[in-house]
């Protein structure tokens, strides 16, 4: 099969997918699942191969995923029942003053992106956000846009969140470099999303409030964690996975020491590490009782069943496209093209992303088709892991989970939607992409 054939028939399985998202009201699992099996016949995959390649694309990514995405949705139910996010942004907005203020809300989004999955960071900053905007004095969106920018970019380019996580595994890239450049390429982004978009965005003071969400019942601060606690739970597992990987460095990675590091600094043991905490500090040392704990927990794996199932769905076109070749092809091809391969995999995740409405699904995705051009190019895979990241965080249309629950958290319209949050994700994306070519600039595989 030729080249552009084989890629041929991924775009239109990817086409097939939105249909019956879209037309057909087609429950994500079931949509990925038909694309998949479409995909994998006409790329000429033997009818007998076709379960075990669905086994291995679903199992891989639920084995790899599932318990970081559980660990990540207990983690952020026991921050905000104990209070703790609420710490993190009064203490970040006390220190910042209104000057300031973008400046602390975005760090705040950014920790909570890492911390927890996105809606609920979204969920729990937004509550906190209106209470900072009426107290201040200052329109809404003018904080909302700085705070949601963080969390999107934080979510998005840094381990243990899904995305990045799969990202590194499928490049094989550097938790560390992926971590350092990461900060690299998040500060323009988010000075020019997050400071610069709300100063010269018209009417951005005048979009009206028109939501049923209301401003959260501050808890007093004598009720609150402390904010070392708050911040250091949600940071384990990013310390561990870079004191890991600074470990193996010194020590070498036959060493006991790096032995003992490479595994409490794993995506699932620091995720477990962090929970375990999150549930005595946040929980037990504040006085909850076992079966409160146990019911939060329960609760919050309940939660996220659905977002579970719909990214592992997301490995069986991705591990379709690995068995098929089609990354192979997507190389061939690339020989003759003068674009960046970063710009590629840059454009190829933003077009799924947009396609399909799912963030982590089209990073997954990506990676299948684009892995191959880290060695064919010999490229840097913490850059190319930045490069698909930014991918799967641009713009997005009225399908895609994340432009809905911007719309209706604030009771916006669509044209003040698109203003806001199709802007802060386009804006942020592109700056993001235009830092990984600088970086690649200088920086080799």
């Amino acid at each position: 099969m030729s080249p552009l054939l084989a890629l041929f028939w991924v775009l239109v399985g990817i086409a097939l997918l939105v249909i019956m998202n879209l037309k057909y009201k087609f429950h994500n699992i079931f949509a990925l699942l038909i694309a998949g099996i479409f995909v994998a016949i006409m790329e000429g995959i033997p009818v007998d191969k076709i379960v075990p390649v669905i086994q291995d694309g679903l199992g891989g990514i639920l084995g790899h995923l599932a318990l970081i995405i559980i660990f990540g949705a207990i983690i952020g139910r026991f921050m905000t029942e104990s209070g703790a996010s609420q710490q993190i942004a009064d203490t970040v907005i006390k220190r910042c003053g209104t000057r300031f203020l973008s400046t602390g809300l975005m760090f705040v989004g950014v920790i909570f992106g890492i911390a927890m999955f996105y809606e609920v960071a979204f969920l729990i900053a937004m509550p906190l956000v209106l209470n900072i905007a009426k107290k201040a004095n200052i329109p809404y969106m003018k904080l909302v846009v700085p705070t949601v920018v963080g969390a999107t970019l934080g979510h998005s380019l840094f381990p243990p969140q899904p995305g990045p996580v799969a990202l590194i595994s499928a490049f094989n890239a550097d938790i560390v470099q992926v971590y350092l450049y990461g900060i690299i390429v998040i500060i323009p982004a988010l000075f020019c999303t997050g400071i610069l978009l709300p100063k010269f965005l018209p009417g951005i003071k005048s979009i009206p409030l028109n939501s049923m969400m209301k401003p959260v019942e501050e808890k007093s601060s004598a009720d609150l964690p402390s904010f070392g606690i708050s911040m250091l739970i949600p940071l384990i597992p990013a310390v561990l996975m870079v004191v890991a990987s600074v470990v193996k460095g010194f020590m070498g990675v036959d060493s006991g020491l790096a032995k003992l590091c490479t595994f409490l600094g794993s995506a699932e043991i620091s995720m477990l590490l962090a929970t375990m905490a999150a549930i005595w500090f946040l929980g037990k040392k504040r006085g909850m009782s076992t079966e409160n704990i146990t019911h939060c927990v329960s609760d919050s794996i309940a939660k996220i069943a659905n977002v579970l199932f719909v990214i592992s769905a997301g490995g069986i076109l991705k591990q379709v496209i690995i068995v098929s070749g089609v990354g192979g092809h997507i190389v061939s091809i690339m020989s003759d093209v003068s674009l960046s391969p970063f710009i590629v995999a840059w454009i190829i995740t933003a077009i799924i992303r947009i396609l399909t409405g799912q963030g982590a699904v089209a990073a997954i995705t990506s990676a299948g088709i684009v892995a191959p051009m880290v060695n064919a190019f010999h490229l840097n895979p913490a850059l190319m892991c930045l490069a698909v990241a930014c991918g799967s965080n641009t713009i997005t249309l009225m399908y895609d989970g994340g432009f809905l629950l911007f719309k209706e958290t604030f009771g916006i319209s669509m044209k003040d939607t698109f203003k806001t949050w199709g802007l802060l994700e386009l804006i942020s994306s592109i700056v993001g992409l235009l830092m990984v070519l600088l970086l690649s600039l200088v920086i080799t595989s």
